[in-house]
């Protein structure tokens, strides 16, 4: 998992807010299934990093789009909380974000979003997202301070 930031230099209340409504706007656009409305979150050449869950990695807006119309693996719902921004040199933020995944089945399941934000002439946008799992064993050992195989 990634490290959590410390806390550092602000962001602006006026672009965190930004940064927060393209986090919400993604779930409401995946969850509505608007793919077409991508842009809205993500730059023309976003690298899309969802391998943790067997899915290539996707580069470019319109390749998102298309991986998402193409499958029903999605959840009902995403839902992003415990949002960290940490701004970076270059002027991007790093944005570190918790989702909660609801399937058809009432299934819930966990993910954590490591994105790069970049200020477009269009606003905030996605440059880089990466989706990592969460699992069982993870939280277990983080629990126990062991990051190793359990035995049993």
């Amino acid at each position: 998992m990634p490290e959590v930031p410390p806390p550092g230099a602000a962001v602006p209340a006026e672009d965190a807010l930004a940064l927060h409504e393209v986090l919400a706007r993604y779930g409401h656009l995946i969850d509505e299934r608007i793919f077409d409305r991508f842009d809205e979150v993500f730059t023309a050449d976003v690298v899309y990093d969802a391998s943790d869950f067997g899915d290539p990695v996707l580069h470019g807006v319109d390749a998102v789009a298309e991986q998402m119309r193409t499958t029903d693996a999605h959840p009902l719902a995403h839902h992003a909380t415990n949002i960290l921004l940490d701004p970076r040199p270059d002027g991007s933020i790093t944005v570190l974000s918790k989702g909660l995944g609801i399937g058809p089945k009432g299934r819930v399941g966990s993910v954590v979003y490591v994105d790069r934000a970049v200020r477009t002439d269009a606003g905030w946008r996605l440059a880089s997202r990466t989706a990592l799992l969460r699992r069982p064993e993870q939280g277990e050992a983080l629990a126990t301070g062991h990051r190793g195989n359990r035995s049993t």
